[in-house]
């Protein structure tokens, strides 16, 4: 079983906004979902969603780095207690920003339960690049 989901996308926005688009709080939780988070390692952050949206209520863990446009982190899903990683890179490029996430360690999860959670994720994360790239269109009104 594949163990990393990997999604690159380029967007025609300066590297800053996309950068703040996937680090600040209240830009996160305009997109995604209600987050408390910070881009500084060690910080314990939680995403909470009310229940029935985005499949599910939350998600948690430790930003593991966060230096300019490479942010790391663990993620783990609210009720089990099974980590993995989730890491986005961005580069600038000469179409604007070349973001790359890469979510990896699936395969912690048990037997069937790591490709059922493969799937969710891979799905998720297609679903999440689509709210990013609509909210940097609609919200930042730069491409």
């Amino acid at each position: 079983m594949n163990d990393v989901i990997k999604k690159e996308v380029v967007f025609n926005h300066p590297i800053d906004q996309v950068w703040n688009a996937i680090t600040k709080a209240e830009e996160i939780s305009t997109w995604f979902i209600p987050a408390d988070f910070k881009a500084e390692k060690g910080y314990k952050y939680l995403f909470t969603s009310p229940p029935n949206e985005k499949g599910c209520t939350t998600i948690g863990g430790e930003i593991l780095e966060a230096k300019p446009y490479v942010l790391v982190y663990t993620w783990v899903v609210g009720g089990t207690e099974t980590e993995t990683t989730v890491k986005w890179e961005l580069k600038s490029t000469s179409e604007g920003t070349k973001l790359t996430l890469e979510h990896s360690g699936i395969t912690n999860y048990a037997g069937e339960t790591a490709i059922a959670m493969f799937e969710s994720f891979n799905g998720g994360w297609n679903n999440c690049i689509n709210d990013l790239t609509s909210y940097l269109k609609k919200e930042v009104n730069a491409g």
